[in-house]
């Protein structure tokens, strides 16, 4: 590996759960562990709960590192820490490929190709994806994302991990996974296979080695135009040694990092922080 291509990222995500009355049980799965792949390998990986539970690992139907655990006992707070240390690689670039072949891969790829639950797009995005087709399948990605960025602004706190990409579409404003739900809607809507991916990204270009700097999970997509490609529709750039994938599915309802539910009547107050730090 060169190291002038390639960076080592250490993150560190915590969740906690605080109720206001104990909670008598939780019933948990985990989707903060990268796995090791083509962009990147994963050195070092852990999940430490608190209280502790025996855990369960397993890799489920999208290829996802998934953790499960169960508390069984009474509790008023619960702790969720994934450490991981991977090492990225710089973006490559993308290839390219017929529709024909396109046409071949998708007996394969119809959980990519049909639309989920954010996903599924309403007349207007049936409209705008009318005229996104071109003459190669990447083109076409790439008339998708700048539509994608033509039709959004960057806007906190105006949608949910719930919201449509029809509903972000009509607010005109998302986060990252409102960016990639559209995107996700208008490349399936063609005929182009894509997906959703889940995880971190760094978001200093010139960060300092050794710095920890405070975090979030992030989301982006993949675009098959002969092989997968990575691009992340928020920042504008293609996937590279910033990114840290964890997760893969058809949208975010596939890979949310922590899913659980917990027996009681307590209602209950959610903390997340992400860190994240270069290491070399």
């Amino acid at each position: 590996m060169n190291r002038a291509e390639s960076w080592r990222l250490r993150v560190t995500h915590e969740t906690r759960f605080d109720y206001d009355g104990p909670a008598r049980a939780s019933y948990n799965e985990l989707r903060l562990t990268p796995r090791s792949e083509l962009r990147q390998t994963a050195l070092e990986a852990r999940v430490v709960t608190v209280p502790p539970a025996p855990q369960y690992a397993y890799v489920d139907y999208w290829g996802t590192h998934v953790v499960a655990f169960n508390v069984d006992r009474r509790h008023e707070r619960l702790s969720i820490t994934g450490s991981s240390l991977i090492d990225t690689q710089q973006a490559t670039d993308p290839a390219d490929c017929s529709w024909t072949e396109v046409a071949d891969a998708a007996t394969t790829m119809a959980d990519y190709l049909s639309h989920n639950l954010y996903t599924a797009p309403g007349p207007e995005l049936l409209d705008v994806a009318a005229g996104l087709r071109a003459g190669t399948p990447l083109q076409t990605a790439r008339r998708i994302i700048d539509r994608t960025q033509g039709a959004l602004q960057y806007v906190r706190g105006v949608t949910t991990v719930h919201t449509s990409a029809n509903d972000a579409y009509a607010d005109g404003a998302g986060v990252c996974q409102d960016f990639a739900h559209l995107a996700l809607s208008l490349a399936k809507t063609v005929g182009l296979p894509a997906r959703y991916v889940s995880g971190y990204f760094h978001p200093e270009a010139d960060a300092n080695i050794g710095e920890e700097v405070t975090g979030e999970t992030h989301a982006w997509i993949e675009f098959w135009t002969g092989s997968w490609w990575g691009y992340d529709p928020t920042n504008d750039c293609a996937v590279g040694e910033r990114h840290v994938a964890v997760g893969r599915g058809r949208d975010y309802a596939d890979v949310p990092p922590v899913k659980g539910i917990y027996a009681g009547n307590a209602e209950h107050r959610m903390r997340v922080t992400v860190r994240i730090a270069r290491t070399n």
